[in-house]
């Protein structure tokens, strides 16, 4: 073999060394390299939405106990069963000191609502209009849950009844279902036999 072979195969040997080298351990290690950044990018798309879940469930948390502080508020402003009855003598109190009458009471079935119970009362007024709107005024200040709703406002000028006591200008007569909320207990019936005693 002469030196010029020889020389060109070196050259050729040279040559293929970082060829080779490129494609046997260059190659693999930057495949290798690859699939560990996609690894650490996907475990670091984890972490981030478990961040998120963190945050989410720490707001939810936070939720549910501002949840629970406004249902202890409502609970609050339930009165026990044995309860309505002076929270009715106090809705009646008022309409007396605005010059109302209370001309009749009937008390209806109670309604159970979630866990509480409403006590449905159809109640009828005489008086002053001005009175009347200052008790519902009143009303509204009570500590106590209370609703007024399917209200008829009629204008009159005598009571109605055997008296027919003549009004002022401006007197009304008032029908409205006054509903009462109360926390239920097992004595459930209690309440509506004491209403009835008020007919």
């Amino acid at each position: 073999m002469n030196g010029l072979t020889r020389q060109l195969i070196f050259l050729a040997v040279l040559s293929a060394a970082p060829i080779l080298s490129w494609n046997l351990v260059f190659t693999p290690q930057n495949e290798r390299i690859n699939q560990i950044n996609e690894d650490i990018r996907e475990r670091q798309e984890k972490i981030q939405a478990l961040d998120l879940i963190v945050a989410q469930a720490h707001d939810l948390g936070q939720a549910v106990n501002e949840g629970m502080q406004a249902i202890s508020r409502v609970e609050s402003k339930l009165p026990t069963q044995q309860d309505v009855e002076s929270i009715l003598e106090q809705t009646w109190s008022i309409a007396r000191e605005h010059g109302l009458t209370v001309k009749s009471v009937r008390s209806e079935q109670p309604v159970p609502a979630m866990v509480y119970m409403e006590q449905p009362l159809a109640v009828e007024l005489e008086g002053p209009f001005e009175g009347f709107y200052d008790f519902l005024l009143d009303l509204e200040n009570l500590p106590r849950i209370t609703r007024i709703f399917n209200l008829k406002l009629e204008r009159i000028e005598s009571t109605s009844g055997p008296s027919r006591k003549t009004l002022p200008p401006g007197s009304v007569k008032a029908e409205f279902l006054l509903s009462i909320y109360f926390a239920a207990s097992p004595t459930g019936n209690m309440l509506h036999a004491s209403m009835k005693e008020l007919h």
